[in-house]
């Protein structure tokens, strides 16, 4: 069976920006450092870089759609999407105590953390942690149960790893084994996992 990928919708870039903008964030050293060097001026610069990546990624807009679409000037989007990642991790690290982020450093921080995530190098916890709170929200009972399962397991995951947490399991009525033979792997992430799982389920 041939499974088409759905179409891209506004909710997947958003989805997509916040993990982009939580990955940001652990690039700096995570809310506890923003904090202690009084940085915490940087969210709004750090989510706008954010969204400009994954529009211009994932949405496939220009400089001048994302411009309108985030109220930037086309001069700022040009900043950020074509900032330097290893320029911008570098040059963070030599910011002072409650200095400014200039919109080039957000763009280079932005674009390095949108290449981590598509690498797969996102922060277990926090990403978990959101995956949970949002499938207990919105009542999907065997995506709680599958975040349970891979609680602490470490992501990428190849097939041994997922069947001895999932062996036994029944999702909609369907044995997590036989799901888990149609899977691609290795698979990235928790959510790389329950996107997967709702794809072979809803087939």
């Amino acid at each position: 069976m041939v499974l088409t990928p759905r179409p891209l919708e506004e909710r997947d870039l958003e989805a997509t920006v916040l993990r982009v903008f939580l990955k940001v964030i652990d690039l700096v050293g995570g809310p506890k450092a923003l904090a202690e060097k009084k940085r915490l001026t940087w969210a709004g610069s750090l989510m706008t870089a954010a969204y400009a990546v994954v529009l211009a990624q994932e949405g496939m807009k220009g400089e001048e759609a994302i411009a309108r679409e985030l109220g930037l000037s086309s001069a700022a989007v040009r900043q950020i999407l074509r900032a330097d990642p290893e320029a911008a991790l570098k040059r963070v690290q030599e910011l002072g105590e409650g200095e400014r982020l200039k919109t080039h450093v957000a763009g280079g921080l932005a674009k390095a953390a949108y290449r981590a995530i598509r690498q797969g190098q996102e922060e277990p916890r926090v990403l978990g942690y959101f995956l949970e709170r949002f499938v207990e929200m919105m009542g999907i009972p065997w995506a709680v149960l599958v975040l349970k399962a891979v609680k602490g397991l470490d992501f990428p995951a190849d097939k041994e790893a997922l069947l001895a947490r999932l062996k036994g399991l029944r999702l909609l009525d369907q044995p997590a084994e036989a799901l888990l033979e149609r899977l691609e792997y290795p698979v990235r992430s928790p959510a790389d996992l329950l996107h997967q799982l709702r794809l072979h389920l809803e087939a």
